[in-house]
C-alpha cells in the first residue's frame, strides 16, 4: 500500500493542478455528452454505472446525466482544491480508459 501513497501527496497551486482539474472536468463533459448520445441510439441498458443509470431513470437522461457530471466534477474541484493532484491525473486517466473510449466504440459500432 505504501507504493500508492504518491497519488494521495498534496501539491501547492501549480500548472500541472490547474491542467489535471481541467483535463478531468473536460473528460467528465465528454463522457456526459458520449452517454446521452449513446442512451438515445442504444438505450438505458448501455449505461455501465449502476449510480448513474438509476439517476437517468429516476430524474431522465438529461437531468441525471447532469447531475451525476456536476458530482463528479465538485468532487474534482474539492480534490484540487486540496491539492490532490495526482489522484485527479489518475481519475481521468481511468474515466478515459472505463468511459470515454467503450463509448466511442459503441457509438461507433451504431453508426
Amino acid at each position: 500500500m505504501a507504493s500508492w501513497r504518491w497519488i494521495f501527496n498534496r501539491s501547492a497551486d501549480s500548472r500541472f493542478g490547474d491542467a489535471v482539474v481541467l483535463a478531468f472536468v473536460t473528460v467528465q463533459a465528454l463522457d456526459g455528452v458520449l452517454t446521452y448520445v449513446g442512451v438515445a441510439m442504444v438505450g438505458h441498458v448501455t449505461e455501465g454505472n449502476p449510480l448513474v443509470a438509476s439517476l437517468m431513470q429516476a430524474l431522465g437522461p438529461a437531468a441525471g446525466l447532469m447531475s451525476a457530471k456536476l458530482g463528479a466534477c465538485t468532487l474534482g474541484g474539492i480534490l484540487h482544491l486540496t491539492g490532490t493532484h495526482r489522484l485527479i491525473a489518475v481519475l481521468t486517466a481511468i474515466y478515459v480508459a472505463a468511459a470515454i473510449l467503450p463509448w466511442t466504440a459503441v457509438l461507433a459500432a451504431a453508426n
